[in-house]
């Protein structure tokens, strides 16, 4: 158990890892003073650059599907793998949404989560990946889309895994609320008619 708790505090700590942050800042921007303000990928696209937030995007990704896929494989504990891998991903989600390095003030956990998902429930992160699309090709709103996404893949997880592993559809559940209340900002701007658009640039939510 001493060693679950110490790989759930390492998860924490390297999803709080502030790619966005400290990628900006290597450009010499504070990437919370800019645009949107969100320590993300798609602030990192609108205020650094297009191959930024693609590094970002993917820094962000693996900081989630590493914890989640690799730790239960590499150091087993008296925990069901699928169970610890979800614990992992979802204390790495924290970290990237509440990071103890910027003072629990982070992104809000597009990508991490999608990392987490694809190391323990792939086939849902497909089925968000096309509802993420057809509602961003649809609307143009990337907040919008992530939000479409985050609703569609627990209700995919309660279909495919809810009879063998509830557990897993459960925490799918859980973090796709957490991805909606961190958008609400942004709903809140659609419903004024005041949140950006995809338009020439290009953009992921993180």
């Amino acid at each position: 158990m001493t060693t679950f708790i110490g790989f759930l505090l390492l998860s924490y700590l390297v999803g709080a890892i502030p790619f966005a942050w400290l990628i900006a800042r290597a450009r010499g921007i504070d990437i919370r003073t800019v645009g949107s303000g969100n320590v993300g990928a798609t602030n990192v696209f609108r205020a650094v650059g297009k191959s930024w937030g693609i590094l970002t995007f993917t820094a962000d990704v693996l900081k989630g599907f590493l914890p989640a896929f690799l730790l239960p494989l590499l150091w087993p504990v008296d925990v069901a793998p699928d169970l610890a891998g979800l614990l992992y991903g979802c204390a790495a989600i924290a970290g990237h949404n509440w990071p103890i390095y910027l003072g629990f003030k982070g992104g809000k956990g597009v990508a991490t989560s999608a990392g987490v998902l694809l190391g323990v429930a792939p086939l849902s992160v497909g089925i968000g990946l096309i509802v993420w699309l057809i509602v961003f090709v649809s609307t143009r709103y990337v907040s919008l889309a992530s939000v479409g996404a985050a609703l569609a893949i627990p209700g995919s997880g309660w279909w495919l895994y809810g009879h063998e592993t509830p557990a897993l559809a459960i925490v799918l559940t859980v973090l796709g609320l957490v991805v909606v209340w961190r958008h609400r900002s942004n709903l809140a701007r659609i419903r004024a008619g005041t949140e950006h658009t995809f338009k020439k640039e290009d953009e992921i939510s993180s």
